[in-house]
């Protein structure tokens, strides 16, 4: 799988980036036709609490599926698309055997 990670209008810290990877990365369990993750970070205005905002877009053999989620850390977004992702890909893949 193809990782992609953009942050719009600052530097992603490497850090931030070797988390993202391995977490992304674990998609693959729940689903091997993943061909592609793009990663966006983006600061939310105003600067207040829950401004950082994380979009997972999968690009899939039959499909994308798409995650955003905005809290107080990078890092807590990402687990929550991650997790959301996760649910999408077990649906979709009940959906494929049903067919």
């Amino acid at each position: 799988m193809d990782i992609r990670i953009q942050s719009i209008h600052f530097d992603a810290f490497t850090q931030l980036e070797a988390f993202t990877q391995k977490k992304v990365s674990k998609l693959e369990q729940y689903y091997d036709g993943i061909l592609q993750a793009e990663v966006f970070f983006k600061v939310t205005k105003p600067e207040t609490f829950q401004n950082k905002e994380a979009s997972i877009k999968l690009k899939i053999k039959s499909g994308e599926l798409f995650a955003e989620k905005v809290s107080d850390t990078f890092e807590e977004s990402v687990d929550s698309c991650v997790e959301a992702l996760s649910k999408q890909l077990l649906k979709f893949k009940e959906k494929t055997r049903a067919k």
